[in-house]
């Protein structure tokens, strides 16, 4: 009689419960995901089992926390339930246990109302999520489909990481897009001469990351790399920087100094924004170039120098040059190889590998744990049109490690221009100026359940969400 009943409250039959469609699920993860379920009671076990291959997983079955173990051992679940109170190893020990030996596998523990407690304490040490029996398998199922996401995020999560680990890409750029292979082809043939480069590409692609490249692959690499920024530096200390000056040249020179050119000798010297620089300066540093000698300002004599010499302009460098900006003379001589840079817009395949490669860089600085993306936030990346580039993406995945709380980067957690019409996301209403994040997320949770007709399941699959979370976001708002 008590197993008759036992079972029909599993099922969900009684009043209270809610009933779930029998339906098989597909695993998202292409293949048929393993469920370890872990009970001391016999028909618990059965009719957990029964249930779970009617959605399409593969089940093993163990009556306590000991011979869950040993099952876990050899069949490898992707998923464990288990029940809280058992005889020898509890469901709490045995989340301890499968956590030592694999902490991203999701354990989902079962409890009567009187373990809530432990249950929830079994949540701060690991656990997926709990459950109440009697079951209710709508929620039962909510929670393997967040489990299964998490799983899926996980994979690929790993996978951006064997990438990287395997070099993906070409010295510290990252990317295996067709543009980038390219530009890797011109990074070898021009780091094996000694020759003047340009490198061309908006602001954000990388340019002095290229020049590092170059001088790297050098056979001045031992030797020095100086950066200097022409856009950077008043017009008046310009000719000091790059010639040097000495002691008593001009006001406030107390002492000898010596220049970019000189610092640079023996090495590789960038000059940034090139076609910002002062049309007086062009003239010196065009014969410094030809000569391979400097004078410093206020100096009488030339020293000697011998740097390789990269320049680079966010600016279409022809432009400049019908302008009047840049001398026509000294951009042939700096144009002996170009290298255009392209824009992130030009190489989105790369942005899950640049977003993985940035989380893991900011991770190391902040002191955080975040995995990766949500499948909402990649796809929101993948649209933007990042007019900061490269180095947008960076400051956008430093932000949103810093904000993340959890395992992943969310929606939340990105900027909120980010959403706003024209930003790259389609299916949300406009976003009020002035709004806070809650008050925008709030507004696309809504929009997204009306467009799928108030499927929550849906509506957290397009969110990068769970139905649970849904779920306890519609009840803060007062929805029902």
């Amino acid at each position: 009689m008590y197993a008759m009943e036992s079972i029909r409250r599993s099922l969900g039959l009684e009043s209270g419960c809610e009933e779930a469609p029998l339906g098989e699920m597909k695993p998202m993860l292409g293949r048929k995901l393993k469920i370890l379920v872990v009970d001391d009671e016999d028909a618990m076990r059965e009719v957990l089992q029964m249930r779970l291959e009617q959605w399409g997983y593969q089940v093993r079955l163990a009556e306590d926390g000991t011979e869950g173990e040993k099952v876990a051992a050899s069949f490898q679940p992707d998923i464990v339930i288990s029940d809280v109170i058992m005889p020898r190893i509890s469901g709490i020990d045995l989340l301890r246990l499968l956590k030592s030996g694999d902490p991203t596998r999701p354990v989902i523990l079962v409890t009567a109302q009187g373990s809530i407690d432990l249950a929830v304490e079994a949540m701060k040490q690991g656990a997926q999520d709990f459950i109440t029996k009697p079951l209710d398998y709508t929620k039962l199922k909510a929670i393997l489909e967040a489990a299964e996401r998490d799983l899926g995020l996980r994979r690929e999560s790993r996978g951006l990481d064997q990438q990287l680990e395997r070099g993906a890409g070409f010295g510290e750029f990252v990317g295996t897009s067709r543009p980038m292979q390219e530009v890797y082809e011109l990074l070898a043939t021009i780091g094996a001469s000694d020759a003047a480069v340009l490198i061309t590409g908006e602001s954000g692609t990388g340019k002095e990351l290229a020049a590092r490249t170059i001088h790297n692959l050098s056979t001045r690499s031992r030797g020095p790399f100086v950066a200097i920024n022409a856009a950077a530096i008043p017009e008046n200390l310009m000719e000091s920087e790059i010639f040097g000056h000495e002691k008593g040249a001009f006001t406030g020179a107390a002492g000898a100094r010596a220049g970019c050119f000189e610092l640079a000798h023996r090495g590789t010297l960038m000059l940034d924004e090139i076609a910002e620089m002062p049309l007086p300066l062009q003239p010196k540093l065009l014969r410094v170039l030809e000569d391979q000698k400097v004078r410093r300002v206020g100096g009488s004599q030339e020293v000697l120098v011998d740097a390789r010499v990269i320049a680079a302009t966010n600016q279409d460098p022809r432009k400049a040059v019908a302008d009047g900006r840049l001398r026509e003379d000294l951009y042939y001589r700096l144009n002996v190889f170009t290298l255009p840079l392209p824009p992130l817009r030009d190489r989105k395949p790369d942005i899950p590998l640049l977003a993985q490669h940035f989380i893991h860089l900011c991770n190391a600085k902040h002191h955080a744990e975040v995995e990766g993306l949500r499948d909402g936030t990649l796809d929101l990346l993948m649209r933007y049109p990042w007019p900061g580039n490269v180095r947008e993406l960076k400051n956008t995945i430093e932000r949103a490690v810093v904000l993340a709380k959890g395992k992943w980067i969310e929606l939340a957690h990105l900027p909120v221009y980010f959403l706003e019409p024209g930003a790259g996301l389609s299916a949300a209403a406009s976003v009020t100026p002035g709004a806070t994040i809650a008050e925008i997320e709030k507004q696309m949770i809504l929009k997204t359940l009306e467009a799928t007709g108030n499927n929550k399941a849906e509506a957290a699959r397009q969110l990068g969400l769970d139905v649970k979370t849904i779920r306890n976001k519609l009840k803060a708002y007062g929805i029902g």
